[in-house]
């Protein structure tokens, strides 16, 4: 069975496109997706640094962004999912939010959370970054709230996830969502998704 490797922050509205669309596409081939948050200001700090500064230039050029926003819109019709951009909170610090995928993916509840996150944050307006507002999402999946706050800013959890960061970034990465197909095969972007499937089939 191939592998398939899913890194991911939910601060990105294109990873939750790529989200919301790779897990029905595994579900349908019997494939099992392995989930690995990352932080994308991680990645973006030690290979592309220039983002920022271009990201200001992006954002100055109207023409762009609105057609930014059409593509945007387009793809979440067609992942049949809502995106509200640009959110008020859009700057947010997702440190606690992608540990917080880590301590639920360790206690079987992983997809459903970042699923929680993602639609929190882009669908909802929802700050979803804060440590309780966190914890109450775990609770309401069935994790102990108490057992998860201990868990979230445990040291195994911080470790955790500068591995799974610095990894993407060792192996090629350099955004979020950077897929993998059997360890070495990558794909960046939501638009990707055809060629993912595309392969996944011929190697079944």
């Amino acid at each position: 069975m191939p592998k398939l490797e899913f890194f991911y922050d939910c601060s990105s509205p294109w990873t939750y496109l790529a989200f919301a669309g790779i897990r029905p596409m595994a579900a349908e081939l019997g494939i099992d997706i392995e989930w690995r948050p990352i932080l994308v200001g991680g990645v973006f700090n030690a290979v592309n640094p220039d983002l920022y500064a271009a990201r200001e230039k992006i954002f100055q050029n109207k023409p762009r962004i609105e057609q930014m926003m059409i593509d945007l819109g387009e793809w979440a019709e067609y992942r049949d999912i809502r995106i509200n951009w640009p959110s008020f909170h859009l700057q947010v610090n997702s440190v606690k939010m992608m540990r917080g995928c880590l301590v639920a993916l360790e206690n079987d509840i992983g997809e459903a959370f970042s699923e929680r996150l993602f639609r929190g944050y882009w669908s909802d307006h929802q700050d979803v970054s804060g440590a309780d507002i966190l914890a109450d999402i775990a609770a309401e999946l069935g994790m102990s709230r108490d057992k998860f706050l201990m868990e979230l800013d445990s040291e195994a959890i911080k470790l955790k996830l500068r591995e799974n960061t610095e990894e993407v970034i060792s192996r090629g990465g350099y955004g979020s969502p950077t897929m993998f197909i059997d360890t070495d095969h990558m794909y960046f972007g939501n638009d990707r998704l055809p060629l993912i499937e595309h392969r996944l089939r011929q190697l079944l």
